[in-house]
This record gives structure tokens, C-alpha cells and sequence, in this order.
């Protein structure tokens, strides 16, 4: 794996949704520097590649309410455990849970394994609500998917912050999840 400036030289073999998201971050002139790999389908293969990304792996969650009316995109690091009571409360919605592939698909353009914030260029109509943990922000840099699970970008977390999301139309809720690992020491 080698970590490369910019997007692919030849467009050839990506995805549409793929190359909406280069796009996306060349036309804003957000710097980005990207890495190949084989399909980061568990959080023990992100490591690996977040070792040659330099960056704060996130999880990214799609959630939805009981009713599924209101969907969200919960960011949060890779290492933090996830309790939906800790988010409900936050949020002021219960009965949370992971949204389904049709939804996801339907929402972000996104498939399985492949969820990430960047996803939320195909969100139009703001159906998705943006959810940050506060630990995501602690880092210089960001890591995510460009809508495909077999490449990863470095972004600069205050240019995803400042520059992505309003330019997505997306304004964040910060929340604050437990580390369990902090609370037993």
C-alpha cells in the first residue's frame, strides 16, 4: 500500500460515485492523499490501513429511529465502543439502530463496508443527520472512504470541518460517547 497525493491518474476502473467525491474535494481545493487497497470490510483491516494513512480511523455508523424516519450518520473512533443509550440521549431519539443496505444505499449511494462521511455528497436532500463524537476532532487528520471501500483518504480534519461539510449542506451535532476503557481506570 502506498499512500499517493490526489486522486487516481486514471479514472478508468472507479466508480461514478467515486470519482463524484475526488470532484468534489479538487473542485473545494481540499487536499487529500489517498491509498489502494483490497475491501476494508472489518475494523481490523482499517487499522492495518490506518497505519499507512497516518490518520484517525473512524467507525461510521448508519443508524435510523425505530420508525425509520429519521436517519443518521454517527463518526466516532475506531477504538471507542458503541452503546445506542449513550447516543439516545443525546440526541433525543430512542430506539436507535443500524439502518438497513436499502436505506443506505438509497441515502448515501454507499453499500456495506463502505459508509463514510464523504457519502453524504449524495444526500441531496438532507435526509441524514451528521453525528460526530468529539474524540474524531482530537486529530490532524481524518480518515474515510471515497464512497468505496477499497481506497481510504487522509484529510485534514479542520479542512473536513470547515470547508466539506458546509459545502455539503451538512451541519454536524457533536456528541460525547464513553470510553469504556476510561471508565475502568
Amino acid at each position: 500500500m502506498q499512500l499517493l497525493e490526489g486522486r487516481p491518474l486514471n479514472d478508468d476502473r472507479r466508480l461514478p460515485k467515486e470519482i463524484r467525491t475526488y470532484d468534489f474535494l479538487d473542485e473545494l481545493g481540499i487536499p487529500y492523499w489517498r491509498l489502494d487497497h483490497a475491501p476494508a470490510m472489518t475494523m481490523e483491516i482499517c487499522e492495518a490501513i490506518d497505519q499507512n494513512l497516518g490518520a484517525t480511523i473512524c467507525k461510521n455508523l448508519f443508524l435510523c429511529n425505530r420508525q425509520q424516519t429519521a436517519f443518521y450518520l454517527l463518526m466516532m473512533p475506531g477504538d471507542k465502543p458503541f452503546k445506542t443509550k449513550d447516543l439516545s440521549a443525546q440526541i433525543g431519539s430512542s430506539r436507535l439502530s443500524f439502518a438497513s443496505a436499502e436505506h443506505m444505499e438509497e441515502y448515501l449511494d454507499i453499500t456495506p463496508g463502505s459508509v463514510s462521511v464523504l457519502g453524504l455528497l449524495n444526500d441531496k436532500d438532507n435526509g441524514v443527520q451528521l453525528l460526530i463524537d468529539k474524540d474524531v476532532l482530537k486529530g490532524e487528520f481524518i480518515g474515510c472512504h471515497p464512497c468505496i471501500n477499497t481506497s481510504s483518504l487522509r484529510l485534514y480534519t479542520k479542512d473536513l470541518i470547515d470547508k466539506a461539510l458546509p459545502a455539503l449542506h451538512h451541519s454536524p451535532i457533536f456528541v460525547e460517547l464513553p470510553n469504556d476503557k476510561e471508565d475502568t481506570q
